[in-house]
């Protein structure tokens, strides 16, 4: 049983989360989720127990438990589906508005093409 576990303190590390799971039966791995570039931790983990009545025991007995001074949450996970991730947040390329080219932020109504920040014409009302 694979089990998602979130809001862990950032000190939390994988053995932490293993030893704190062990205690319900047979852990096959723990991994907190850390940023790729700083290293630091996300929050979040997932725990494989190899017997999935341990597992549910777990899940029924850690979730909003306090570990580490914070409620935590625990779950069965869900598979990674390709929606999961929901897409990523470009300011650069591809047009998106109509024309060629170009695209990334352009404040205002301005036509797509060129790309960059394009500020918005200033109106008078004389």
């Amino acid at each position: 049983m694979n089990i998602y576990i979130s809001n862990l303190s950032y000190s939390i590390e994988s053995n932490d989360l293993s030893e704190l799971f062990e205690e319900y039966g047979q852990v096959t791995s723990a991994k907190v989720i850390t940023d790729r570039e700083t290293g630091r931790s996300r929050g979040f983990g997932f725990v494989e127990m190899a017997n999935d009545e341990e597992g549910q025991k777990a899940i029924d007995e850690l979730n909003q438990a306090e570990y580490d001074g914070k409620v935590i949450s625990v779950a069965v996970a869900r598979p990674k589906t390709e929606g999961d991730r929901g897409p990523r947040r470009s300011f650069g390329g591809g047009g998106n508005r109509g024309g060629n080219g170009g695209g990334g932020y352009r404040g205002g109504d301005r036509p797509a093409g060129g790309g960059g920040y394009q500020p918005r014409e200033r109106r008078s009302n004389y």
